[in-house]
């Protein structure tokens, strides 16, 4: 599937689920950041979320190594940034929903393992995995070839990112020279701050401005940014901006690329430690909620249908490594 198709669907499925309808509504019902959660005409985002729930698969639960096996827990890292509708709080402060925690929860239970989840910080997801505290992350990681030298991939889902502009900007991107001499920001460690540094030394080497790259790893700073005028854009996943876009209703979507550059389509993958003796048994796992249906329940319930994956490819081909 092309880029530019799977950004369509995936926006398409938004219409249809209720997250780009008009905003300026004032049903509750149709307002996604409501503060009480709701079922009727949008997406819940309450504590009480009636996750979908999967069986344990005996050929996928064997390929678990023993230790892991008798333990019986599958020790998941999640981001602890809200990021909907990948992953944030319910509106209870302290209930973890969002596309990723529903796809982890599946796999677990297709592992016949007990899901137990860690947020923590970007970064620490990685120590996490180097330190065998985490035997899984599913949060929104991308491949990438540099990744691919520490760590094993499950892949199971399309990787989309978006720059976000204030509505209105009049503003459109479609490569580098595009953000020449603008101010983006960007959460560092992403494949997306790679992007965008390798696109600012590109505009360096072709004459034009660099690009002033500010750091925020929480969503409702470079939203204040954004507003105030103190950036131009923000560089993040597709969805998330997609999502923003809806609930908000003071931002627009001024571009889209795959989250592995160039012509490449990038791929969000499970990440376990490299040789833990993990990824075949997450693949397994991830082709059996593919064929069960239990996944496309989950991506259509967040919206997300247009980046589905058909089976899992264990370490595809991804970003690639900076030119030295």
């Amino acid at each position: 599937m092309s880029v530019r198709r799977s950004i369509t669907l995936a926006l398409a499925t938004l219409t249809a689920t209720g997250l780009l309808t008009a905003c300026g509504t004032s049903d509750p019902a149709a307002d996604l950041a409501a503060p009480k959660g709701h079922k009727d005409g949008g997406v819940n985002i309450g504590p009480d979320q009636d996750r979908i729930r999967g069986k344990k698969v005996a050929a996928a639960a064997d390929l678990v190594p023993e230790a892991i096996r008798k333990r019986g827990t599958l020790r998941i890292g999640a981001s602890a940034d809200a990021s909907p509708p990948l992953g944030f709080y319910a509106t209870d402060d302290k209930t973890r929903i969002g596309s990723e925690i529903d796809i982890a929860t599946l796999v677990a239970d297709t592992l016949g393992l007990k899901p137990q989840f860690d947020e923590v910080s970007w970064e620490n997801l990685f120590v996490g995995l180097d330190s065998s505290k985490f035997d899984a992350v599913l949060s929104n990681v991308t491949v990438t070839e540099e990744r691919k030298e520490k760590y094993d991939f499950a892949t199971y889902r399309l990787d989309n990112i978006a720059f976000e502009a204030k509505k209105g900007s009049g503003w459109t991107v479609k490569e580098p020279a595009d953000v020449a001499g603008k101010t983006i920001s960007v959460s560092s460690g992403t494949n997306q701050e790679k992007i965008l540094v390798e696109w600012s030394e590109e505009n360096v080497k072709a004459g034009r401005k660099p690009v002033d790259i500010k750091y925020f790893q929480k969503d409702t700073d470079y939203y204040l940014a954004l507003q105030s005028g103190r950036i131009d854009a923000h560089l993040g996943p597709s969805p998330t901006a997609a999502y923003h876009v809806a609930t908000a209703g003071q931002s627009e979507i001024i571009g889209q690329l795959s989250g592995a550059g160039g012509d490449l389509q990038g791929k969000i993958a499970a990440t376990t430690r490299k040789d833990s003796g993990l990824v075949k048994a997450y693949a397994a796992a991830i082709d059996h909620i593919v064929q069960d249906g239990s996944y496309g329940k989950v991506l259509k319930r967040w919206g997300l249908s247009g980046e589905a994956v058909e089976k899992s490819e264990i370490n595809p081909p991804g970003l690639p490594k900076t030119k030295s």
